[in-house]
């Protein structure tokens, strides 16, 4: 018997009420009520579910604020295969698609269903007896990741369906408005932490985050576009988006039928001028045969159905001018030329500033202050200057000379005749100080919590630390007088700090920072000197024997250990108690999507470093090697691929770019902050 019918009413019509106008909110855009009187209904919602938690409804909206953080994700297997899609730019390949796709019709109506292909993030969701009872991540297309306590924070995805007892499966893209995500990174920024690169990483992120209150609080966004229902499949694709809107599912409205590929670039170009007013992100349109008995016959590769395409736009171009041309220290030394814009609107965020990664490149390109550059956001990530318009070059301008002495301590600058970069070898230089400790605290590193831009900038600049072992000597009182830097805060940096002494041996070699010693060519000494004594007695000779360790790197590594510099910061380390020995890590599964495969990282990536992208193919199971071979299977090449692009291209090995490098993570369910 019911004790409490009064309350259990008003509940019941608060829920309904509730989600009605969220559905008109997400699904309609059209809200009845204000937020206000919204944010009145949901309190009185919340007091009477604290008053009565046994009468807490499974599709209530309080249950969209998250809950304890989870350790991990359980495996979720996808019953039908969750697959990518066949992208091209070139309109003559959308109509060879089209072309295939009558070739197996033959004599067949052919109609298309075009869609605006949002640069987001692929989510599964599972509805049993109407009810949300599971939520997915593409993973490897076979199977993901089971985030439900983070899918049920997305106040576009609905609970409950508004049609009963209707037990299906739908897909769509879950994504971060524009504005919504300038909003985090300005958070992000203000707190010193590591911006995101785009919405896409930003969403993929925040869907894998263990806290999904924290979830609850990023305003992620929802448009569904594929249905798998148990009862009567619609007969179409125009007639699955017609079923999920009334099922109460937003749909983005920016889709077209198009009876013919006249109409299908028509709709592309509308929106390739558009999409810099869309208040979020896209990348081009899919294209898909908008009959369901059509699709089915057509099938799919073993990576894509023949039913469907992406048509992507073209990197978006902007020209501005190059004010001047800025010089920046790195942690090795290097010194590597900025670009300092007029800022420009590009791709949805204003640039100010683009790396000229060396003085060879600005010589090659001839660029010079004053010029009218072009711009480019390579895979709608991080701007390049492509070229200058000579045309518009001012009068009186001169080829730049590139510094030889250090833009912050003076000492000369030293090239080596192998490398473009010119290198302030002054290990006392404060600015490669900085980098060295932003480099030891980040993430594949040490990753010391609480130790942003800032506080390095602070600990240097008052003489609190000369390497990265006088990390471990500060208090809470040597750090009582910085700026900006409460108790809490302090307390969270020295915690930040304690905790890293467990970080693995590998992890402590690569935040060392040591010239041409990346995160994979760590782990790989770590295999074979496991602890610091083996490795620092190493001779150049038998350092050179580990796998993948060249000549320069064994140099580089018998060089830093016999520095009298690096034994008084070992011994920093070693009274400090850091973890000074090696512990193999798990193998990677047999299943992965790159498990057994040799790959080889070439080029220049625009979205991450050379070392983050070793370690996204080593958790894809794939090895890392140095040098291209008959035993290759796959090269991934960034821009300015010299001569292992020639070879793996004369041997007739796989290549992908950087655009492609992405997909397969996204396919893979990871992502660029994994």
């Amino acid at each position: 018997m019911n004790k409490f019918p009064e309350a259990t009413a008003r509940i019941t019509q608060l829920v309904r009420d509730l989600n009605e106008q969220n559905y008109r909110y997400h699904v309609l855009a059209d809200p009845a009520i204000d937020d206000i009187a919204y944010d009145r209904l949901a309190a009185e919602l919340a007091d009477l579910e604290h008053r009565h938690p046994e009468l807490v409804q499974p599709d209530s909206p309080s249950q969209r604020v998250g809950g304890a953080p989870t350790s991990n994700f359980p495996t979720a297997v996808h019953k039908v295969p969750m697959l990518s899609l066949d992208n091209s730019y070139s309109a003559g390949d959308i109509e060879a698609f089209d072309q295939r796709v009558r070739d197996l019709l033959p004599e067949e109506g052919i109609a298309y269903v075009a869609e605006l292909k949002i640069d987001g993030v692929a989510l599964s969701l599972r509805y049993e007896d109407s009810l949300l009872v599971r939520a997915a991540t593409r993973g490897n297309g076979q199977q993901g990741d089971d985030i439900t306590a983070n899918a049920r924070t997305i106040r576009a995805v609905p609970l409950r369906l508004r049609e009963e007892g209707v037990s299906c499966e739908v897909r769509g893209e879950v994504f971060m408005t524009t504005a919504d995500f300038a909003a985090l990174n300005s958070d992000r920024e203000r707190e010193g932490s590591t911006l995101f690169a785009n919405p896409r990483n930003s969403t993929a992120g925040t869907l894998k985050m263990q806290d999904s209150t924290v979830v609850a609080q990023r305003r992620l966004c929802f448009y569904a576009y594929w249905l798998q229902w148990d009862g009567d499949q619609p007969k179409s694709q125009s007639a699955q988006l017609g079923a999920l809107r009334d099922w109460g599912m937003p749909v983005n409205p920016a889709t077209a039928h198009c009876a013919d590929l006249n109409a299908v670039f028509d709709f592309y170009h509308r929106f390739e001028e558009q999409r810099d007013q869309l208040p979020y992100e896209i990348d081009g349109i899919v294209l898909k045969v908008d009959a369901v008995d059509q699709q089915r016959r057509l099938g799919a590769t073993a990576k894509s159905p023949r039913w469907q395409m992406a048509y992507k736009f073209p990197a978006r171009r902007a020209q501005t001018t190059l004010a001047a041309i800025q010089f920046q220290v790195g942690r090795t030394g290097a010194v590597t030329p900025v670009a300092e814009l007029e800022p420009v609107l590009l791709a949805g965020t204003t640039i100010r500033r683009a790396t000229l990664h060396n003085e060879d490149e600005i010589a090659r390109k001839d660029i010079r202050p004053g010029d009218t550059v072009v711009l480019e956001k390579g895979g709608d990530v991080i701007p390049k200057i492509v070229e200058v318009v000579l045309d518009a070059r001012p009068p009186g301008t001169s080829p730049l000379e590139f510094p030889r002495h250090c833009p912050v301590c003076t000492a000369e600058l030293v090239r080596d005749p192998e490398e473009a970069a010119s290198r302030c070898e002054n290990p006392a230089c404060a600015a490669q100080l900085k980098r060295r400790l932003q480099h030891f605290a980040s993430r594949n590193a040490m990753d010391v919590e609480g130790l942003g831009p800032a506080a390095v900038e602070q600990l240097v600049e008052r003489d609190l630390v000369a390497d990265v072992g006088d990390l471990y000597s500060l208090t809470r009182e040597s750090l009582s007088n910085l700026d900006r830097l409460a108790a809490k805060s302090a307390g969270n940096l020295i915690a930040g700090i304690e905790a890293s002494k467990s970080r693995p041996f590998d992890q402590l070699l690569f935040g060392l920072g040591l010239r041409h010693v990346g995160s994979t060519i760590a782990t790989n000494l770590c295999r074979s000197f496991p602890s610091l004594e083996a490795l620092s007695a190493a001779s150049a000779a038998e350092l050179e024997a580990v796998p993948e360790i060249g000549p320069t790197i064994a140099r580089s590594v018998a060089a830093f250990f016999a520095a009298p510099d690096s034994e008084v910061l070992l011994d920093k380390l070693r009274d400090a108690g850091v973890q000074l020995h090696f512990e193999e890590a798990e193998p990677a599964i047999a299943d992965a999507p790159l498990a057994g495969q040799t790959v080889v990282i070439t080029g220049t990536l625009s979205g991450l470093s050379r070392d983050r992208a070793a370690d996204l193919v080593r958790k894809m199971g794939g090895k890392i090697t140095g040098s291209v071979s008959k035993k290759t299977d796959l090269l991934i090449a960034g821009d300015q691929a010299g001569s292992k692009l020639a070879a793996a291209q004369e041997l007739e090995v796989r290549i992908i770019d950087e655009v492609e490098f992405m997909r397969r993570l996204e396919a893979a369910g990871l992502t660029t902050e994994d």
